[in-house]
């Protein structure tokens, strides 16, 4: 059945258990993951903002803010848009209700144990909640998760994280990094890092040649060898950011557009138009690919 069945709120720092739902479920599998649940509070620190550790039946879902980080256990096939929808809501009415003074200065586990009924009330709402309900604040998660996904675990990795805490080696760990699947290379997005490959080293042999001659008898001649040696750096940028995702991608490429033609500009006299023209219609070329290559398209879990 797809639903949410254990919910908890627990401090970042040390996963001292702050509130949980009042949940009693016997099964050998639900008693594993909560035990494993406890290992992965405790080293929340070393991870980013959200997290998935998958199961077989069972998956585990934290959305971690300040000081306090909301967990989950849901069934495997719950849909992650929900749950994060369920841990954000959870974490602002933990918020709303009490401050960051109060937090750290909690010394016993469940010491907001009146926080349990909210938590309940939540849990069953999103566990009966239609589509109409959640669909305005689905589309901003699904948006969120789609540019910065969650950190995905496996359950059977707890195993190695409880050795580790038990052993003092929590110091040394290995942080995963979330990682950004992008689209399909295309047969014109090959033809752009050609010339555009190709581009960048006529700009640094000429940017070479020119300043073998500038450093040793005309130092006036360095504005062109600066004017080469800047198209050839955004050439090899405008490959990276064709190949790989990064942030703020289109300010990126609209830089170095514009870089490229103010520099091809500059330099009208050693290079005529033509030349002129097909540098500038490289660069351009490169950058309707970079701005058309986005990031893979996931889809939800389930519909609501």
């Amino acid at each position: 059945m797809s639903m949410i069945f254990f919910a908890c709120v627990v401090r970042v720092r040390d996963g001292l258990p702050l509130s949980a739902s009042t949940d009693f479920h016997f099964n050998p599998d639900f008693l594993e993951c909560r035990k494993r649940l406890k290992t992965l509070s405790s080293i929340l620190a070393q991870y980013p903002s959200r997290g998935t550790a998958k199961g077989h039946d069972l998956s585990i879902h934290f959305l971690s803010s300040g000081d306090i980080a909301c967990m989950a256990i849901c069934s495997s096939n719950y849909s992650t848009v929900m749950a994060f929808c369920f841990l954000e809501e959870l974490q602002w009415e933990f918020a709303a209700s009490y401050d960051t003074t109060s937090i750290s200065l909690a010394s016993r586990p469940y010491a907001f144990l009146e926080f349990d009924n909210v938590i309940q009330k939540v849990k069953c709402h999103f566990n009966c909640a239609s589509g109409s309900q959640t669909k305005a604040n689905w589309e901003k998660i699904e948006e969120e998760l789609k540019f910065r996904p969650p950190v995905q675990l496996k359950l059977e990795d707890t195993e190695l994280m409880n050795g580790m805490a038990n052993g003092g080696h929590t110091g040394v760990h290995v942080e995963v990094v979330p990682t950004y699947r992008m689209q399909r290379v295309t047969p014109l997005g090959i033809l752009s890092l050609v010339l555009n490959i190709m581009c960048g080293a006529l700009n640094l042999i000429r940017g070479v040649h020119l300043a073998e001659y500038s450093f040793q008898e005309d130092h006036e001649g360095i504005g062109n060898v600066i004017a080469f040696f800047l198209p050839f750096l955004a050439c090899v940028f405008q490959c990276y950011l064709y190949l790989f995702y990064s942030s703020a991608r289109k300010v990126k490429t609209f830089v170095l557009f514009f870089s490229i033609c103010l520099c091809n500009i500059y330099l009208y006299g050693l290079r005529n138009l033509w030349q002129i023209a097909f540098h500038i219609g490289v660069a351009s070329l490169s950058s309707y690919q970079i701005l058309t290559r986005q990031l893979m398209e996931k889809q939800p879990d389930c519909g609501v």
